[in-house]
């Protein structure tokens, strides 16, 4: 998403599960809990970022390690 400078990304299910290294229903699953969550939006091959900040606070301390690595 930062790097897109886009709120709207084009991604699949399947590319997602693959860049994850995780299988494709448990990235249905997330998104259905995140879109329900009003953090995204997700349609086919389509996800739009809908709440930075929320979806941001819902991920792990990762993101913000990864994140303020990259800044440096």
């Amino acid at each position: 998403h930062q790097r897109a400078d886009s709120d709207t990304l084009a991604l699949t299910q399947e590319l997602l599960a693959v860049m994850l290294g995780t299988n494709r229903s448990s990235v249905t699953h997330a998104a259905i809990k995140l879109q329900n969550a009003g953090l995204i939006k997700y349609t086919r091959g389509q996800l739009t970022v809908l709440d930075l900040e929320g979806l941001e606070s819902a991920g792990c301390e990762c993101f913000r390690i990864v994140r303020a690595e990259y800044e440096r």
